[in-house]
């Protein structure tokens, strides 16, 4: 196959949550355990962080991977989902897995992935654990890729488990409660190794640290001690994950990073790693934003950092997945700006339509579109030189216009 038809075959064949929702969601660890016997336990061959958490854990992972290459470590880096191309899932030094190695994995292990009926996810983190193995990275940061303790990511052993902080995301598979979903987070924290929770929540500190001592964990809350320092992370949310980044980094042991490593690190993260899609400015004049928040805490936070941009009119390019609870989030976005309704290009997607009628009770109003990209087009050209346009409410939404 070529890599458009491998890409193809694993999108099409292989259930994947992010396009297709609950019914592609596996809580069993089984497949990936058989798979990572197959390939001979790749995980047990390099240093890894494990990172999870409701929002902030991408940005977290790609800090912490910037600190280690500026401490001179050949780091491999695994997040999800992608933006623009499979590849940037799976990085070592910022540099994407090739297209060679994707159809060679994919070749190689093509009748074991049919039979066994993986998931999409289940053989991406296969193939990412056999790639940093392969190439003899000295550590990895893992991006869990939902919850915690049934993540196909939790078959590692890190040196350092790492938790941003829980919101209301996911509730179908992880709970409707902050403690139940608390305690699929939880799941990543192994014996005798150190655990960094962003963020202290006081109705969850319990959870975590009772989990951290059933396991001999030494746990720190790192919003108990705030290190200011900067980041080319544009955003002022992005102080909370610099700040867990640090923690992780402290907390990390047997790899020598000094503080100029980590200012460094912090500062050159975007060049370091390619992180895109936080508070990422793609134009001025018009001033163009994106951002892939997609849950109310986060958004929250993306819609608070949007109100202290200076602005004539305000234009919002929106779309979201059908599975969203539109109640929980409209309420955050403004209802001075001028919406462009739309359709994320994905099966998962809620008609513009509907998310129009929706949005209306929040007295939000606006146009719909066929496309993102329609909808994208029609902002740009009716914005003045003066105004902002911004786009999100999913990672989809941004992914067709970066």
């Amino acid at each position: 196959m070529t890599y458009q038809e491998t890409i193809d075959w694993m999108f099409s064949q292989l259930p994947m949550y992010q396009r297709q929702g609950k019914t592609a969601f596996k809580k069993d660890l089984t497949n990936i355990i058989a798979f990572s016997d197959v390939l001979k336990n790749p995980e047990n061959k390099f240093k890894s962080i494990h990172v999870g958490g409701t929002n902030g854990k991408g940005s977290t992972s790609h800090l912490i991977s910037s600190i280690l290459q500026e401490a001179g470590y050949k780091v491999g880096l695994y997040t999800s989902p992608h933006l623009k191309s499979f590849t940037e899932r799976i990085r070592i030094n910022g540099e994407e897995i090739s297209q060679n190695e994707v159809m060679d994995f994919i070749a190689q292990n093509q009748h074991f992935l049919e039979n066994q009926g993986l998931s999409f996810f289940e053989m991406t983190v296969g193939m990412a654990f056999a790639y940093f193995a392969k190439e003899k990275v000295e550590i990895a940061v893992i991006e869990v890729g939902l919850g915690g303790r049934l993540d196909s990511t939790n078959i590692i052993d890190p040196e350092v488990s790492v938790i941003t902080n829980i919101g209301y995301d996911h509730q179908q598979f992880l709970g409707e409660t902050l403690p139940e979903i608390a305690f699929e987070k939880a799941g990543i924290i192994k014996k005798n190794t150190p655990v960094v929770i962003g963020e202290r929540q006081e109705e969850l500190v319990s959870i975590f640290s009772n989990q951290a001592k059933k396991m001999n964990a030494k746990i720190v809350f790192a919003s108990d001690n705030v290190c200011d320092m900067k980041t080319d992370l544009l955003g002022a949310y992005q102080a909370h994950n610099v700040n867990t980044a640090i923690h992780t980094i402290h907390a990390l042991e047997n790899f020598v990073v000094s503080e100029e490593d980590v200012k460094r690190g912090l500062l050159h993260c975007t060049n370091n790693t390619h992180l895109k899609g936080r508070w990422q400015l793609l134009q001025e004049c018009p001033k163009v934003i994106c951002d892939t928040a997609h849950n109310k805490e986060g958004l929250q936070y993306v819609m608070d950092q949007l109100a202290t941009e200076t602005f004539n009119k305000l234009h919002i390019v929106l779309g979201v997945v059908n599975d969203k609870k539109l109640g929980e989030i409209l309420h955050y976005f403004p209802q001075q700006a001028r919406y462009y309704f739309c359709k994320p290009n994905i099966p998962r997607g809620l008609n513009a339509i509907e998310l129009q009628n929706k949005a209306t009770h929040f007295h939000l109003y606006g146009n719909t579109y066929n496309s993102v990209k329609e909808a994208y087009k029609k902002a740009i050209s009716e914005a003045q030189k003066d105004d902002v346009v911004f786009v999100g409410g999913s990672t989809f939404v941004v992914a067709e216009v970066v």
